[in-house]
């Protein structure tokens, strides 16, 4: 089953468009990963329907990671700034230049051969979707990991954030929005704070009536290196608190529905990009 919401308004009516074939470009972040990134990209590669371009985010790689992109025929872009929100961020900006949709994902996920084909068809079925999300299945580690990652860490967030929010939070490894989106809300987020979680960031400031799906059957296989060592698990723990500690209570609805009141004119929310 798959939940909709959107943030700070109801659902709309109307009759279904035909479909239009979209540009899905996928952005990946990328530090000292080139291992995990030659499988993410071999697994792109042998999609049901290739993405029209993927860009891979080299944040100050000292191993073969951007070696490995150049020879996949990826994009390769560059962040000085450490850290996953700069990345990923720089990587957002890049692909908005000629994007209808972006899709992300992380280094360790390996998208099944669908994925891309099921990203696009979601956005070309229904032109009111604004962000697309889906789950995880760990690999890697052991069973009791890939457990407490599923249901607890990825399975907590969805119960939890859901109500908070008004709609699903979204998840860095695997999801997908409009541009339209990131033109909007890329001037608003912590973009260049490194210590602020990325996706939890990104779901908080969502503008006012934003369409999100959260479908549980989109499910993408991530590695259980978070999960490795109380310290990784605590880290993004300790992200977490940062992020809301910063943000908060931008993401709550009523302040959603109060922010977009304010900014009625579209022109004024389009931002010039890089």
């Amino acid at each position: 089953m798959t939940v909709e919401a959107r943030s700070g308004a109801g659902a709309p009516v109307g009759a279904r468009r035909p479909r239009a074939r979209l540009r899905v470009v996928v952005v990946i972040p990328c530090l000292d990963d080139a291992g995990f990134l030659a499988a993410c990209l071999e697994a792109l590669a042998h999609q049901t329907r290739r993405p029209d371009e993927v860009v891979v985010v080299d944040n100050g790689s000292t191993d073969a990671s951007p070696d490995v992109a150049r020879r996949a025929g990826a994009t390769l872009a560059h962040e000085r700034r450490r850290g996953i929100w700069p990345a990923a961020a720089r990587g957002y900006d890049v692909a908005a230049r000629s994007a209808d949709v972006i899709a992300r994902l992380d280094a360790d996920s390996v998208p099944p051969a669908d994925w891309v084909e099921r990203v696009a068809g979601a956005f070309e079925a229904d032109p009111a979707l604004d962000v697309l999300t889906g789950g995880a299945r760990f690999y890697g580690g052991n069973a009791f990991m890939h457990w407490a990652g599923e249901h607890w860490y990825i399975g907590g967030m969805y119960r939890v954030l859901t109500p908070v929010f008004g709609h699903a939070p979204i998840f860095g490894s695997n999801f997908a929005m409009r541009t339209s989106v990131w033109r909007r809300t890329r001037g608003r987020v912590l973009r260049r704070d490194p210590t602020v979680h990325d996706d939890l960031d990104l779901s908080i400031r969502l503008p006012a009536g934003t369409r999100v799906r959260y479908d549980p059957t989109l499910v993408m296989p991530v590695s259980a290196r978070p999960f490795a060592t109380p310290g990784s698990l605590g880290l993004r723990l300790r992200k977490a608190y940062v992020t809301f500690r910063a943000t908060w209570p931008a993401g709550a609805p009523w302040v959603k529905r109060a922010w977009g009141r304010r900014t009625t004119n579209p022109a004024r929310e389009r931002v010039r990009l890089p």
